[in-house]
């Protein structure tokens, strides 16, 4: 097992998925992971897709691939306190970064989801956490505070051509080529990318996009914190109260709901509620 974790892993080519009825369920996954909205509309609350945050249809390494997650399953989840499967690991994914609503575990959209992720994990060691599965976290700390003002500049040279100065992201025909990143259709407040962390290891090693690994820590954390520091969703496990909420859920450095950011009051936006 601790070879074949120090490997790098290739997950099967596209073209390998086989034909029948497997297949067939295969590619209805890999069609929701990349279009989610379209293939999953029931769910889905805001325009992101699977692959907005899970690159290249759930491949890329460092993007929280699909294969690295895969066989990391059944595991305890703090975030709700019990040993979660894949799938309702998955179900988290439209409550909180769809903003939507969870699909039942036997509905046809998450039996296709479920069969893509362990397509793409074939010949995956079970429960070895692989080289490149989630976002590079560890000892990845800025030397500075993270900081809204650099951040904003750091968004204005590198992320608004794409997401726009707004934030809102850029559309073709109805669907999102680059996403928005705060307000109405972005993730909610529940979401991992909410997180500092979480940002800012995955704006390092994959943004600005196909140049991912080209911003300093620095700039990665900063731009991670003006990405944060904006309105979103309220969280769905809101309890009426802002404070209870970040002491029940947030209570942690690494996030910013409830707290005071260039003067304002986080996750307590009219629209928020």
């Amino acid at each position: 097992m601790t070879t074949a974790a120090s490997a790098a892993f290739t997950a099967p080519a596209e073209a390998d998925i086989p034909s029948g009825p497997l297949g067939d369920v295969i590619r209805q996954g890999r069609d929701i992971f990349t279009d989610t909205p379209e293939h999953a509309k029931a769910y889905v609350g805001n325009g992101l897709s699977c692959s907005n945050c899970h690159l290249d249809a759930g491949r890329l390494a460092n993007s929280a691939p699909l294969w690295g997650a895969y066989g990391m399953y059944p595991q305890y989840r703090k975030k709700n306190g019990h040993v979660n499967t894949f799938g309702e690991r998955l179900q988290g994914c439209f409550r909180y970064s769809m903003n939507g609503k969870a699909p039942p575990l036997d509905s046809a959209e998450m039996v296709a989801l479920e069969t893509y992720a362990w397509w793409m994990a074939k010949g995956a060691p079970v429960g070895v956490k692989l080289p490149g599965a989630g976002y590079p976290k560890q000892n990845f700390k800025p030397p500075l505070p993270a900081d809204y003002v650099r951040g904003e500049k750091v968004y204005a040279a590198n992320c608004a051509l794409c997401h726009g100065a707004d934030g809102q992201g850029q559309q073709v025909a109805g669907r999102n080529v680059f996403p928005p990143l705060w307000g109405a259709q972005s993730f909610n407040w529940g979401a991992g990318m909410h997180e500092l962390g979480n940002a800012a290891a995955f704006i390092k090693a994959n943004m600005p996009l196909s140049r991912g690994g080209t911003l300093s820590d620095q700039d990665a954390w900063d731009v991670a914190m003006f990405m944060d520091a904006h309105e979103r969703p309220q969280d769905p496990r809101y309890t009426g109260d802002l404070a209870e909420t970040r002491a029940k859920y947030h209570d942690t450095p690494d996030s910013l709901y409830g707290t005071v950011v260039n003067g304002h009051l986080l996750g307590a936006a009219p629209e928020s509620h």
